[in-house]
């Protein structure tokens, strides 16, 4: 008989930076759905203020920490700031980005340092101060969960994005390999093509066209569709899994996509159902 319990977070400490909005709110909500106390680390107070309060409203303990992931003191402030209100910390969502649009040969230096900075290093100094406290811990252990993106595994963006987000998948096999000796299990997550952007807003009809097209499942993912894979790779159902990649992307990295993959059946989700339940 399945073992459903397998799955519940219940009394589980969790933080998840970048929360504010997008697929880290969507992480910090899947993972108080099922029981875990969240804290939210971000820049945007407002935002995380927002997440924080619906956390609340689903009977779980939920606080705002500010916090810029690429300086390594408000890191491990951050981090001592959570484990001081909740007593401990069992889950780490490295999910704070940035994407800077433009093509390669007009963006500057500091625009690939900020990108890197952001989204690798922030990543890497997350996963170390979460690694550090939950390996001191009396019980150690966690799961620490770093959110990559299709990008790591075929060029879909610029250089600086694609080459951040490969490098996030490789430090978490990394990481995975050093810190299993603690009880520590190191995933990761590449989502596909979010129908909203970082910034809130939604992709233009045609280019969302153009996804449905050459996604074998028909639509364009909402940060919804990540929930399934924050749960389980928090939970004691992924226990034995560790350094491994869970592309969420509808297949649409299979292949080489040239014409559009046609459909027999209506997509689980239609063109107006993409931008549902997406955080404001």
């Amino acid at each position: 008989m399945l073992d459903f319990s397998l799955f519940d977070l219940s009394g589980k400490k969790a933080l998840v930076t970048g929360g504010a909005q997008g697929i880290g709110r969507a992480c910090a909500t899947a993972l108080a759905t099922v029981g875990a106390d969240v804290a939210i680390l971000d820049l945007d107070e407002a935002g995380a203020r927002d997440t924080v309060a619906a956390l609340k409203a689903l009977g779980r303990q939920s606080l705002f920490v500010s916090c810029d992931v690429t300086d390594e003191a408000q890191v491990a402030r951050a981090v001592r700031h959570v484990v001081e209100d909740f007593g401990r910390l069992d889950i780490a969502v490295n999910n704070a980005g940035v994407y800077i649009a433009g093509e390669d040969e007009r963006q500057s230096k500091a625009q690939w340092d900020k990108v890197l900075n952001v989204n690798l290093t922030g990543t890497w100094l997350c996963a170390t101060a979460a690694m550090r406290q939950m390996s001191e811990q009396e019980h150690p252990e966690g799961k620490i969960i770093n959110i990559a993106s299709i990008g790591a595994v075929i060029a879909c963006s610029n250089g600086a994005y694609d080459a951040s987000k490969a490098a996030v998948k490789h430090l978490t096999k990394t990481l995975a390999a050093r810190w299993g000796r603690y009880n520590i299990n190191v995933n990761c997550i590449s989502p596909g093509y979010i129908g909203r952007t970082m910034n809130g807003g939604s992709r233009p009809e045609e280019e969302r066209q153009r996804l449905r097209e050459l996604t074998p499942l028909g639509y364009v993912p909402r940060t919804a569709d990540l929930q399934g894979a924050v749960i389980f790779l928090a939970s004691r159902a992924s226990d034995f899994i560790t350094g491994q990649q869970l592309i969420v992307d509808g297949g649409h990295t299979l292949s080489s996509w040239l014409t559009p993959l046609g459909r027999a059946v209506a997509p689980r989700v239609d063109a107006d159902g993409e931008l549902e339940g997406e955080p404001r």
